[in-house]
């Protein structure tokens, strides 16, 4: 059926109108003849395919029934011919059928792929769940199966579309299913697959799935609402009736032929809004529209002025989705009019080929690929699609791979534009950071400072449509993790952690070398060379590894370094291995090894200068600087965390876990300043705390952060804490006697624990 006349047959004839109440579940493909007469789109040949398909579906369900106590194998039919109204091809269709005999019925991938090819059986395994036996708690097992039918879609988008029509088959007839279990479907159904069915442009499945959602999650509220809005109905027949016929004469007097289609708000989209904006039923003005369909694009431009020439325009509620498409291919003119009688009417203009991709979206790659409609539903589709497989190549965790498709879920869109005027769709709240990554991760990574429409502004600030974005990079620059507090979009949240978890591996790496090498000098022997055209030692390396249960040597000093794994033990095994190959301790080695803290086991000092990051943390309660005598607390994947000597907290932990300390000690040459907290008590008084701020600076120190309580504006004193970034402990009493000096100040001290 060609794309004009399937239009046609689609859109109701003028003066129809399309209610909010959810439209009645068609008459689903009950049995496979029924099934059979809706692929006559098909050669016969793959006709003969899909009935050897559902012979093979129908004995693998066999003495299976569903809730409702039909057989099991009416539901791959049902799911089939939902397939076979978007005319996707023969092997979806047997996927379809076929997509829960892996999961059900013992089927194997390998007996699939001897009798139906590896295409169909790509398809079936990519929609078939994992074994839940694997993980240890449901959602892990869920946010598994989720990724794993994600990363088929990417690889194959017909998944997600066989998906989609077995999730909408399923939440139409959920009535014999449990309250509580219909109702943990649709909020799982909300959540995940209504927002892909949206991000595909699947409009259609998209508003039906929702809809469902509603009924089943709060289903007083979806009646209360449904018997408002039928209601409502009654009261504007006269209005709807006028709008159509001053509408029609306006059309029929410019020449031009259109198809008009009133719809209304879906239920769920007015809870939605009456939640959102707070307002009760009879404020939520927009509840009904009219869709107008035109013959080419520049009628659509053209409808437009006709119908501005009718009634008055809502100034800035004009948008123009033909010239900047919405990110899943959706393009139409939305204007809001003011009616006869004041309310608001939202309008939309679309060519038929348009309305096709506006509700298939990228269905109607298939439905219409022989004229090649819908190819840029399907071109969006597919680099949303892509994205997934690079946040994949970044994110290992599979609950952590599902929050970052749930970002990229989103309804709503900003337009940006590059310097060179390219249009860029962002999630609504996106940053210049996002948009750098958007551009490419190496912008992203190496990105300093923005200036949006030619202004400098902060990395954070949100993005509006049609502002222009220029990215600064510098070529040492690297990302900062506060940037996860404030970006938007999961590819630019994977690839800062993505980084950020490398730098963490190579700083523990080098952590766990330096503190193994210390480890064994105290043994009076050197750490053999992890060059890898050393034979010798790469054998030995490896044996090392395999001992301590790690895949190869570099996994096995991030362990140590991260302090999953003790230095001092892995360097006495490494001792044993060498004296067996002969090697015997070095006197020289062996008296500079000999030196352990308090009663800290022996595994040499770990200079710190100042460069490290991820590895080492100094703690927050006691907040180490240099001069400071200092202990590391190896704990358990946290990596190294310094506690001064002195330090309460630290000394708890050394009774409890004493084996976890080793010996620290600062470096001559310092790579940075260090922070320290300050106390100050002072008299309340305008100016004071410029005094102070002017104390630090003259000083030559920063001040990094200020915290006063609220009770102190109420009292003739103050009390305030402040951190100072000073070079070492003569810095900061230097510090604490310059701020001593001003009139205000009574007392300053450093805070310990």
């Amino acid at each position: 059926m060609g794309l004009r006349s399937f239009a046609a047959a689609r859109l109701p004839v003028f003066g129809g109108f399309n209610h909010a109440k959810a439209a009645p579940a068609p008459v689903e493909a009950s049995s496979f003849d029924t099934l059979v007469q809706r692929l006559g789109y098909l050669p016969k040949g793959d006709l003969k395919r899909i009935r050897e398909a559902y012979k093979f579906a129908d004995e693998a369900h066999l003495g299976q029934f569903r809730a409702s106590g039909e057989p099991y194998i009416t539901h791959p039919i049902a799911v089939a011919g939902i397939c076979a109204e978007w005319r996707l091809d023969a092997q979806a269709i047997m996927a379809a059928l076929m997509h829960d005999a892996m999961e059900d019925c013992g089927v194997t991938k390998t007996e699939l792929i001897e009798r139906f090819e590896a295409p169909t059986a790509e398809l079936v395994d990519g929609l078939t769940k994992l074994d839940k036996l694997q993980f240890s708690t449901r959602e892990e097992s869920q946010a598994e199966s989720f990724r794993k039918m994600l990363l088929a879609m990417a690889r194959d988008v017909r998944v997600i579309l066989i998906k989609l029509a077995d999730r909408l088959h399923n939440m139409r007839t959920m009535q014999s299913m449990t309250p509580d279990r219909s109702r943990r479907i649709a909020r799982e159904t909300l959540d995940i697959y209504a927002p892909i069915a949206h991000r595909l442009g699947l409009n259609e499945i998209y508003r039906e799935l929702q809809e469902l959602s509603f009924r089943y999650i709060h289903p007083w509220r979806h009646a209360a609402l449904d018997k408002a809005v039928n209601k409502a109905r009654g009261h504007r027949r006269d209005l709807v009736a006028r709008i159509e016929h001053d509408v029609a004469r306006a059309f029929a007097e410019a020449g031009l032929k259109v198809e008009i289609q009133g719809r209304e708000k879906t239920l769920f989209s007015i809870y939605k809004k009456m939640k959102e904006k707070h307002l009760s039923f009879a404020k939520v003005s927009d509840i009904f529209g009219f869709r107008v369909v035109v013959q080419d694009l520049p009628h659509c431009y053209m409808a437009l002025g006709v119908l501005h020439q009718l009634y008055k325009p809502q100034p800035g509620r004009f948008k123009d989705y033909i010239a900047i498409p919405k990110p899943n291919g959706y393009q139409s003119l939305h204007t809001t009019l003011v009616s006869p009688l004041g309310t608001p009417v939202e309008f939309q203009m679309r060519t038929a080929a348009m309305h096709m991709v506006a509700e298939k979206g990228v269905a109607a790659h298939w439905l219409y690929k022989s004229k090649g409609e819908g190819q840029s539903a399907q071109q969006l589709g597919s680099r949303w699609l892509q994205s997934l497989l690079d946040i994949q190549d970044e994110t290992r965790d599979a609950s952590e791979f599902l929050e970052h498709v749930k970002i990229d879920l989103f309804p709503d869109a900003v337009y940006v534009f590059t310097p060179k005027s390219r249009i860029m769709a962002l999630p609504k709240g996106a940053t210049p950071v996002d948009f750098a990554y958007a551009i490419h991760s190496d912008v992203g990574d190496h990105c300093v400072a923005a200036k949006v429409n030619g202004e400098p502004v902060p990395l954070r600030t949100e993005l509006r449509s049609g502002d222009v974005i220029e990215i600064v990079t510098a070529t040492g620059a690297s990302p900062n993790p506060a940037w996860l507090s404030f970006v938007r979009t999961g590819r630019a949240r994977s690839k800062i952690r993505h980084f950020l978890k490398n730098l963490e591996q190579e700083e523990s790496r080098d952590l766990g070398y330096k503190m193994l090498a210390q480890a064994l000098r105290a043994e009076g022997l050197a750490l053999p060379s992890l060059a890898s055209d050393d034979e010798a030692a790469a054998q030995l390396w490896h044996e090392l590894a395999r001992w301590a249960g790690n895949r190869h040597v570099d996994e096995l000093l991030v362990e140590v370094g991260l302090g999953r794994k003790i230095a001092s033990i892995v360097a006495k095994k490494l001792a044993r291995m060498l004296a067996e190959q002969g090697q015997r301790p070095d006197a020289v080695l062996l008296s500079m090894g000999r030196f352990a803290a308090d009663d800290a086991p022996a595994q040499g000092q770990v200079l710190l200068d100042g460069s490290e990051a991820a590895s080492v943390r100094l703690a927050h309660c006691c907040r180490p600087i240099p001069g400071d005598d200092i202990k590391g607390y190896l704990g358990r994947g946290e990596g190294l965390v310094v506690h001064t000597a002195e330090c309460a907290v630290g000394r708890r932990l050394f009774q409890r876990d004493s084996e976890h300390w080793i010996a620290v000690a600062w470096a001559e040459e310092l790579t940075r300043p260090f922070e320290a907290a300050v106390g100050v008590l002072m008299r309340n008084g305008k100016g004071v705390l410029a005094q102070i701020a002017m104390a630090v600076s003259s000083a030559e120190a920063d001040i990094t952060h200020i915290a006063m309580s609220d009770e102190s504006q109420l009292r003739e004193t103050a009390e305030m804490q402040i951190l100072v970034s000073v070079r070492d402990r003569l810095h900061l009493a230097d510090v604490l006697r310059t701020i001593k000096r001003s009139p205000a100040v009574l007392r300053v001290w450093r805070v310990k624990p």
